[in-house]
């Protein structure tokens, strides 16, 4: 499209300057779990939207603030709503980073800092995108809406909230998040949904302290073993949830998913060389397509209880806890996959205290919307590849605000190499995808304005 190469080639004469303004953001600490910098990076970024030529306030929720920005060109084109969170994970194990968290260095093609990928590079290079179709035309192809949550990566727990509230102001065609990974090929994706969750713990108690295991062992009841038998009645070695109606919500894949699902290759002996793997999880003929994307998972993240120190301590435990996820899909909920697993916990273990402790729900648009082609033709015009079409994303986003609350179509297009190591240590984006998410940025507000409505 002639309208893309101008502002292709704007892009590429401000490299330099780009790179600078994205490193003067991601030093800026933002750590929402901690309530470091927060405050201070939604100003800078209200004033940034202000001077791309947006109008931007910030918003007050219940926790840390939305900032929201806006630009109406003409009532009657599209409006996109452009989703990301400038709220960032804590850096730490610190002393696992070859260098500071948010002092953002390049190294081998890379930028390493906390935040570069999740989320901060993504959005910033669709705000640049907005900024430098403004530069070279003066006008935006489409109306946009920019959201900038505070919040993401300490669950969202606000923002089904102030979309309510706010509903009426973020009147929208369709929302696109980038956030993510591109698929382990390295081929662009655009994904039509997300995976929720719903996190609880298992709570079991014994005798009123710790007691010897010899003296005690066989006559206090030990919560530990408790937990294990529980836990053990949830799932068995087939890898198939045996919670009673678990699966009663999980549908299988339409035709065109199917299809998509299968244009998913993955190299697994690469995934179990990589993670020092033998096996993949049972069930074993499962791809790992279908897994990530279509089936519903529950996971044991920690089981806590007795001794775990250096040598032994023949020690019978007064209390034990079980930190669990089940990852949801489409069409299941939160709260009824919570009422089931306490039914199941009441059934198996009553003396075992159930906690729910929240989540989020799964989100799904069809990938028979009308926004596929422009979005499929936006990733061409800008990558020169063919993206992959994935059903959904494998983890948790809050896009069911979109999708349920506000009634709107929402994808995910991510920008980030497969390998950014979000959430860990040396936390990296990949130069050029940092660049080639800008030109995406511009080529899918281009599409989508030469949409009819």
């Amino acid at each position: 499209m002639d309208d893309l190469s101008q502002v292709f080639d704007h892009i590429d004469r401000n490299r330099e300057s780009f790179l600078d303004r994205l490193f003067d953001y991601v030093k800026r600490p933002s750590i929402s779990a901690r309530g470091i910098g927060i405050a201070e990076t939604a100003e800078f970024l209200s004033d940034l939207l202000k001077r791309i030529g947006l109008e931007s306030e910030i918003l007050p929720t219940a926790g840390w603030p939305m900032v929201l920005g806006r630009r109406t060109e003409n009532p009657d084109l599209p409006t996109v709503l452009l989703y990301g969170h400038y709220d960032v994970q804590p850096p730490d194990p610190l002393e696992a980073w070859v260098t500071p968290p948010f002092e953002p260095t390049i190294r081998d093609g890379r930028i390493y800092a906390r935040g570069i990928g999740d989320n901060k590079g993504q959005h910033f290079a669709n705000l640049l995108a907005i900024e430098s179709i403004l530069a070279c035309h003066g006008r935006l192809p489409c109306n946009v809406i920019v959201l900038l949550e505070g919040e993401e990566e300490i669950g969202s727990p606000h923002i089904a909230e102030f979309i309510r509230e706010h509903k009426d102001r973020l009147k929208a065609d369709l929302a696109i998040t980038s956030d993510g990974l591109v698929h382990e090929s390295g081929r662009p994706c655009v994904m039509f949904g997300v995976r929720g969750v719903a996190v609880f713990e298992l709570r079991a108690k014994g005798a009123r302290r710790d007691v010897h295991s010899g003296n005690f062992g066989g006559i206090v009841p030990n919560p530990l073993w408790r937990l294990v038998h529980l836990l053990a009645s949830m799932k068995n070695e087939q890898g198939e949830i045996t919670i009673d109606g678990f699966y009663d919500d999980v549908l299988p894949p339409t035709p065109m998913e199917r299809e998509a699902l299968d244009a998913l290759r993955y190299d697994v002996e690469k995934i179990k060389q990589e993670l020092g793997l033998s096996d993949l999880d049972a069930p074993i003929d499962r791809s790992i397509a279908d897994r990530l994307s279509v089936w519903p998972t529950l996971t044991i993240n920690g089981l806590h209880g007795g001794y775990g120190g250096e040598g032994p301590k023949t020690v019978l435990p007064c209390e034990a806890i079980a930190k669990c996820d089940i990852r949801l899909v489409h069409d299941q909920s939160r709260d009824d996959i919570f009422a089931k697993v306490e039914a199941h916990v009441r059934k198996h273990a009553p003396d075992v205290e159930f906690v729910p402790l929240g989540g989020m729900e799964p989100s799904k648009t069809p990938l028979e919307s009308p926004f596929t082609e422009p979005l499929r033709q936006a990733i061409v015009d800008a990558q020169g590849q063919e993206p992959l079409l994935v059903p959904a994303l494998g983890g948790t986003l809050p896009d069911y605000v979109f999708t349920r609350i506000l009634g709107i179509p929402s994808f995910v297009v991510p920008y980030a190499n497969h390998d950014e190591a979000n959430h860990a240590p040396n936390e990296n984006l990949e130069v050029e995808r940092f660049f080639s998410g800008i030109r995406t940025g511009v080529a899918i507000l281009t599409r989508l304005g030469a949409m009819s409505l």
